[in-house]
């Protein structure tokens, strides 16, 4: 066999290994560029990226609105959690656990979003309240407090609707707060007016004989 003709062959035997040991080193390095399709399938297609340009709509946006009545994924509730009633009544029990992680839950939400008006015990006596009462500009709807007899009757299912639609010139807050924070708010909404109106009755009793000296204490009876 000629010499040029054996070293044609080794050529040919070496490139033909060649692929084979592209893909082996494409299986296991990393690379920014995309891998190489033969047949595209629906692995690599055309699209508009988010905040991109796209002359096919009226406003030039690529990104649109969500279809009306979208939920989003994982935030599926039932009707009565994401409403506060049950038909056309309002709930009377808060409908998710109320436990002492809720309750805490609740005061932190309640400090941010609803003291500035309410005040942190909720006389309506928040800074907001106090500033409005201090200008005297005589357009200013004084801020309702929670330990009314009427405050404290209504349903657990209003005050939900209320931090979720507002009520009278109260803003809504339905998109600044989730349907979780709401209710952890509304109750603790109603451990404020609990702890207002609380009675020995409400004390465990093995902290009844404990709080009565402190009273006895506070009144100067003893």
């Amino acid at each position: 066999m000629p010499r040029s003709l054996k070293y044609a062959l080794a050529v040919i035997a070496v490139l033909a290994l060649l692929p084979l040991a592209l893909v082996a080193k494409a299986r296991v390095a990393t690379s920014p560029r995309p891998r190489v399709h033969l047949i595209f399938d629906m692995d690599n297609q055309p699209k508009f990226k988010a905040q991109s340009a796209n002359p096919l709509f009226a406003d030039g946006r690529a990104m649109r609105l969500p279809v009306p009545g979208t939920v989003a994924r994982g935030t599926l509730v039932p009707q009565e959690v994401a409403t506060g009633r049950k038909g056309v009544q309002w709930l009377e029990v808060i409908p998710v656990p109320v436990d002492r992680q809720l309750l805490l839950r609740g005061q932190e939400r309640y400090n941010i979003f609803c003291a500035p008006c309410h005040g942190y015990s909720g006389y309506g006596d928040g800074a907001v309240q106090r500033r409005a009462e201090r200008l005297e500009e005589g357009t200013w709807t004084p801020v309702a407090s929670f330990h009314t007899e009427t405050a404290r009757a209504r349903p657990v299912g209003y005050i939900f609707n209320a931090i979720t639609n507002g009520v009278r010139t109260m803003p809504p807050y339905g998109a600044q707060i989730p349907v979780e924070d709401r209710w952890a708010i509304v109750a603790y909404v109603k451990a404020l007016q609990r702890s207002q109106w609380a009675t020995l009755a409400d004390v465990p009793k093995e902290v009844r004989p404990q709080l009565e000296v402190r009273m006895r204490e506070h009144d100067g009876t003893r």
